[in-house]
């Protein structure tokens, strides 16, 4: 790999550059805190920035949504302190969903062995009932099937489900 070799111009960022910079400000105001902000503001904040947001959506302390145009939320769906969502390309989260503290969805990484490090980007899709428990990896291009669950600290690098656990690194699945 050749970092000066580095382009990633034909990267779509799916909005302006104006956008994405009234972006990051919102994100610095409202949800880059440690201090609580009001849920309905941060939800508002998504909908106005282009982000399909349910009912019933609870958002916590320094979450970090990168392109919220590229973000879909269900309804009752609880994301806390922390979360991480690299939303490069797009992120679909189901209805009844928790993502716990310091979680990653990160929908971005790069050809290693390309001399340019070539970005990659594969969309997240996240079924309703799921559970993603504190610190899980959750890669480009996995989608979890409906009521499944991704133990602490589980790293899921492919698609599973539905009604799975997922737990370890890499992640393994069981029934139950």
């Amino acid at each position: 790999m050749r970092l000066d070799h580095y382009d990633n111009s034909d990267f779509s960022r799916g909005a302006s550059k104006i956008k994405e910079v009234l972006w990051w400000m919102v994100r610095s105001l409202l949800f880059a805190p440690w201090f609580p902000v009001p849920s309905g503001l941060k939800v508002a904040a998504l909908r106005a920035f282009g982000a399909k947001v349910g009912q019933g959506v609870v958002i916590r302390s320094r979450v970090n949504i990168t392109f919220p145009w590229k973000l879909t939320i269900r309804d009752h769906v609880w994301i806390a302190d922390e979360v991480m969502i690299l939303s490069l390309a797009p992120v679909s989260i189901g209805s009844h969903v928790c993502i716990s503290n310091r979680a990653f969805l990160c929908t971005g990484s790069h050809r290693f062995r390309s001399e340019h490090f070539d970005l990659v980007t594969r969309a997240i899709t996240i079924g309703d009932g799921c559970w993603v428990a504190s610190n899980v990896f959750v890669a480009p291009g996995v989608s979890l099937g409906n009521n499944t669950f991704c133990t602490a600290g589980a790293v899921v690098l492919r698609s599973d489900g539905p009604d799975v656990v997922l737990s370890g690194n890499p992640a393994m699945s069981k029934r139950g």
